[in-house]
């Protein structure tokens, strides 16, 4: 019979190092959304989705499939855009995170969310920032040439409640008045 007091002790104290391991592993960084700067303490581990929602109170970006799927998390790195909950935090460090919330200033509508009310491209709600925030991406990266060029662009973000043409006309109709 093997004797596993050892590897027990050795268990033990791995686990009573547990807690000092993970403080010192927590990285202090700096990331700047919505033009401000936040300092934050967080787990290297930690994504981008998981900071501006849990540590900034940012809710607007969605946890949906956690695999990049879906597109609800979408917000803006230096202005391209990006699946948050596949992004670390660090990652971010030293680039420009755009959220939903950040989108447009002085207490104004951005001109791509003023398109999605005039054109009811949204039912339910929950896709619609990642939605809004992929359509900003579009049409400034130049891709709103045609509703297929629209439809290719958006694809990586779902709509359960299939508003797919009212966002293809949103899209079209704010890439057309400019200021995007």
């Amino acid at each position: 019979m093997r004797d596993h007091s050892k590897r027990r002790r050795d268990m033990g104290e791995v686990r009573d190092k547990a807690p000092a391991l993970a403080a010192r592993q927590d990285s202090g960084i700096l990331l700047e959304i919505n033009g401000q700067p936040h300092r934050l303490s967080l787990d290297p581990r930690t994504t981008l989705l998981d900071a501006l929602r849990d540590h900034l109170g940012l809710t607007g970006a969605k946890p949906g499939c956690n695999q990049g799927a879906c597109g609800a998390c979408t917000v803006l790195l230096d202005g391209q855009r990006v699946n948050a909950c596949l992004t670390l935090a660090v990652a971010a460090q030293g680039k420009a995170v755009t959220t939903i919330e950040g989108l447009a200033e002085g207490g104004t509508l951005h001109p791509m969310q003023q398109a999605f009310i005039d054109h009811d491209a949204f039912q339910c709600g929950y896709c619609t920032p990642g939605q809004i925030m992929s359509a900003v991406a579009c049409v400034r990266e130049g891709h709103a040439g045609s509703a297929a060029e629209i439809r290719e662009y958006m694809s990586g973000n779902l709509c359960r409640c299939a508003a797919y043409p009212k966002i293809v006309q949103a899209i079209q109709d704010a890439a057309a008045k400019g200021g995007v």
